[in-house]
């Protein structure tokens, strides 16, 4: 018995596969963010080892969760996603704020509300854009 009309030929390409372009985003923003964590850390003074380490293994982390981030993203509904996101970039940038020789409490406050400030934006565009 022949298929249907209907029934879709399959594909190469799973829904879980990232393309080149999307796994772009996350190693620049990776690059991006150890290259701005060593400056930070760095401070106009000489450069150093630990500084040098520092910025490769927060812009590896930032990089690998991101990746992670986006592999998992379509089977989270709206309000996780921007949940997600919004953590992650509130951990980053209060990791950030961090380095300029703040306190935890100002740190954790400032990321808070860095993270805040991106599950607003994230949860509008994916309500907005929800197929």
């Amino acid at each position: 018995m022949a298929a249907h009309a209907s029934v879709p030929a399959t594909s190469h390409r799973t829904a879980h596969q990232l393309s080149r372009a999307v796994l772009a985003v996350p190693v620049v923003l990776g690059v991006a963010y150890g290259l701005y964590t060593f400056a930070n850390q760095r401070g106009g003074g000489a450069i150093t080892g630990g500084q040098i380490v520092l910025g490769i293994v927060s812009g590896l982390a930032v990089m690998a969760l991101g990746i992670g981030l986006l592999s998992i993203q379509s089977a989270l509904p709206r309000e996780l996603r921007a949940g997600a996101y919004g953590t992650l970039f509130g951990a980053a940038m209060g990791f950030l704020y961090s380095l300029s020789d703040h306190s935890v409490l100002k740190s954790s406050g400032m990321g808070a509300i860095f993270g805040g400030a991106m599950f607003l934006v994230s949860f509008y565009v994916f309500y907005t854009h929800e197929d």
